[in-house]
Formats: structure tokens, sequence, C-alpha cells
């Protein structure tokens, strides 16, 4: 099983399915729990409840984006069974709550504290046993796609030194096949050669192979454009590294990159339907989100005055680059000192001793980003795209790291793909490799992208990730 694409993002048919079979038991279990409760009896768990069918369809799109939420469908988590329990009991949690609030806006739509427990109680159970069979199943090379890579060098040892488990989830690298005066940087245990005499799509119907990643350095010698074609033609798939990464690991690799590719792929794509729904979704979302969190807001401002004083400023304005390298003021709750930048501007590090007490706790859980909400409220940013810098980082890693303007193409975002994907950035490093999944998500943004990254900021903000 590989990969499949909707609307320009790539995501791993297994979690698809697992997704798609938790949702079905988790509208099942409202069954079960009415009939747990009623003891069979259809007719007064009707006359009690009403018809289960669109509450059972509300329970279970709840509970599966509560799931969503803590991130209980990436691919690449890596923490075990434990973890995957601790993160369950948090979506469980975050799914009463949601549930709750609901049913009080909603009374009509109550399902009944009986059958609501049991359904939980019910879901869970078949949920824990799904999510144990799927992980023994999911790592077994028979359901992997037979990857095999056409080349031995540069290229090819950057698809070598995907070593994770869970880097390898949807391909198993059969080896890789050296190309006439290519450096061998791949183990040798690991090249394949092709016998004298028998042609590259032959080689691959022996092996069996499903997939060619063209990984070759110098494709002006030697590139094998008629064997290529050949197996296209009989049904293999080809693609090249930049692509095999984009789908694999959701970035573009900036070492690999080339002009070429940039012009020829599919996405950055822009029309004014695609800005309307963006900025509708986040005018929304902005709202909801201010009506929910100002209760935080107001202590953050009390809490902030309590140890500083009410003379003490609340917000830090700071200047950002924003859409087509426009500056603009970014509000934030003052998480340093007010001298922090006496001696000018530099990363934000760990532990870093211009933090307030205050300020690690609001860091922590991202409190200090709400004001934000009135920069996107304001049409300064989007709820979702790359993070602002401020325009002295920008100078210089744009000159430092190639492409790195191409991220101010869309509006900056208070959350993004980046921030999903990697930690907290501090260095020319940490923003290059962010800047690999910003270009993936200014090359594939589109609103079901913006609504998942929504979502899964909320395990950003439960377990901190990032946070300094």
């Amino acid at each position: 099983m590989g990969s499949i694409r909707i609307f320009r993002h790539y995501v791993l048919l297994p979690f698809l399915l697992l997704g798609i079979l938790e949702f079905a038991v988790f509208a099942f279990s409202v069954y079960a729990g009415a009939w747990l409760r009623f003891s069979g009896d259809h007719e007064a768990a009707f006359a009690s409840i009403g018809w289960l069918f669109p509450r059972a369809l509300l329970y279970a799109s709840i509970m599966t984006l509560a799931m969503i939420a803590v991130g209980l469908y990436q691919t690449r988590l890596r923490e075990g069974m434990v973890g995957v329990l601790i993160r369950l009991v948090a979506a469980y949690i975050l799914g009463s709550v949601a549930l709750a609030l609901i049913f009080y806006l909603f009374p009509s739509v109550f399902i009944g504290r009986g059958a609501l427990g049991l359904a939980l109680l019910v879901s869970l159970a078949l949920v824990l046993v799904i999510r144990l069979l799927f992980y023994r199943i999911i790592d077994l090379d028979t359901l992997k796609r037979r990857t095999l890579v056409l080349g031995a060098g540069r290229q090819a040892r950057t698809i070598n030194q995907l070593r994770r488990k869970t880097d390898q989830r949807s391909f198993r690298i059969l080896g890789y096949v050296p190309m006439a005066g290519e450096e061998r940087l791949v183990p040798e245990d690991r090249i394949l050669e092709i016998p004298e005499g028998k042609s590259l799509a032959d080689f691959c119907r022996e092996l069996h192979v499903d997939e060619i990643v063209v990984a070759i350095d110098d494709r002006r010698r030697g590139m094998p454009v008629e064997d290529l074609l050949d197996c296209r033609i009989g049904g293999l798939q080809v693609v090249d590294v930049q692509t095999f990464f984009e789908r694999e690991l959701g970035k573009i690799r900036i070492d690999l990159l080339t002009p070429s590719w940039l012009v020829f792929s599919d996405g950055f794509q822009m029309n004014p339907f695609r800005d309307m729904t963006k900025r509708l979704l986040d005018i929304t979302a902005s709202l909801l989100l201010l009506g929910v969190s100002w209760p935080f807001m107001l202590l953050t401002v009390i809490a902030i005055w309590l140890e500083e004083g009410v003379r003490a400023p609340i917000l830090y304005r700071q200047t950002r680059v924003g859409e087509n390298g426009v500056p603009f003021e970014v509000l934030k709750f003052r998480s340093m000192r007010v001298d922090a930048e006496k001696d000018g501007a530099r990363w934000a590090s760990t532990n870093d001793d211009r933090v307030t007490r205050v300020g690690r706790v609001i860091r922590k859980f991202r409190i200090d980003e709400l004001p934000q909400i009135f920069n996107v409220l304001r049409g300064d940013m989007s709820l979702v795209g790359p993070r602002p810098e401020r325009p002295e980082f920008v100078r210089e890693l744009a000159r430092r790291i190639p492409y790195y303007d191409e991220r101010h193409r869309v509006k900056p975002g208070v959350t993004g793909w980046a921030q999903l994907c990697y930690p907290y950035g501090s260095s020319e490093h940490d923003a290059m490799e962010k800047l690999q999944y910003d270009l993936y998500y200014v090359k594939n943004h589109s609103f079901l992208l913006d609504l998942l990254i929504l979502l899964q900021t909320a395990e950003v903000v439960l377990w901190g990730k990032g946070a300094r």
C-alpha cells in the first residue's frame, strides 16, 4: 500500500483506511450503547433518544476530529502503545468536552448519559483492539511498495539515510543500481548490479519492483531514458528523488531542488476562489477562537500585571515580513523582559534568561500567540501559513539559504505545516529545515490541508511541542 493524493496533499493509504474504519466503529458504538442501555428494546431506545443515525454521525465526526487533533493519525508517530494510549485518553477527554458543549447548545441531539457512557466504553475497547492489530500489520514488508533506486551517489545516499521504521511505512528499498562513472556513496551490501544482457525492465520484473526512484547525480551523463520509458509504459511507477521525498516526508529537499523541478511540477496554484475560502476560514475560525480563548487572554493580562506591575506593557509589537515581503507589526503577549533586546535582535534559545516567569508558562502553551488573532482579522496574517520572521533575520537567511524568499508567496500564519513537522527553530540550520516544510505548504496548500493543520495544532499545544 502506498500514498494517495487528496487535494494535492499526500495521505498514507493504510492510515486513511484506519480512519474510515474507526469512524465506522464510533458510529456503531452509539447503536451498541443504546442497545445495551435499553436491553435491546429498540422502541424504548427510539422513544427516549430519537433517531440514532444523525447522532451516530455526530458522535463519530467529533471523536474522529479529536483523534486527528491529538496526532493519532500521524504516520511518523514513534511513541509506542503507551504513547498511543495516552493520546487516546486525551482524544476521549477532548471529544467528550466537545460533545458536552454541543449537547448543551443543541439539546435536541443529546444521546443520553447512559447510552453516551456506554458508547464511549464500547468505542474505546474496539479502537484499542484495532490499534493493537494495526501497528502489528502496518510495518509488514508485504504491504509496502517495493522500491528500486536508480543511482548510488549523493542523491541516493539521502534516501539511504531514512533509517527509522516510521520513515519507511509505505516503501521497502530493495537496493541501489549504480550508474556508470558515479561515485558510490551507499553501503556495498545495498548495491544491485544488473546482469549483463538483461534490461532494466526485466530486472525489475524479476525483483517484483513496484516503483523506480531516479536518484542520479548527473542526469546529463548516463541517464537511461529508453530503459525508464520501457519500465513506465510497462506499468511501473517512475518518480524522481525530489517527488519521492515530497510524498514520503511532506517536505521539499533544498539540497536536491532545481529550478526545472519547480517549473514543471504541479502545485503553486493561486486563484480567487482559493483566496476567498481561505479568508472566510480565517475570519470564522478566528472569531470562534477569540470566543473560546478570551478568558485565558484576560488571565494572562492579570498575571503579567501581578508579576511586573500594572504599568508594565502587556503586548509586544514586532516588525515581521509578510506576504510578498511586505512588513507588518505582529502582536504577541510580552513573554520577555522589557529590555530583552537592548543588545540587538537574537534567536530565542532553550531556557532563555530573558523570558519572565509568566512568559515561560504562556510560551509553553502558546498563549503568547493569541493576540495574533487580531493580525488575522486585520488581514496581515492567516491562521495557517509559514511563521513570519523578523526582517533582519530574513535578509541574512535569504542570503545564505536558496529559495528562502519563496516562503513569502503566501500570507504568514499563526500555525503552519513546519510547526507540526519540526520543533522550534533557533538557528540557521533549523531555518533551512523548516523552509523545506514551508515550501511543501506553499506548493500544496489547500482548504483541506489548512483544516488538518488547524486540528493538529491542538497536539502542539497539549504536548508543548517546540515551546521555548
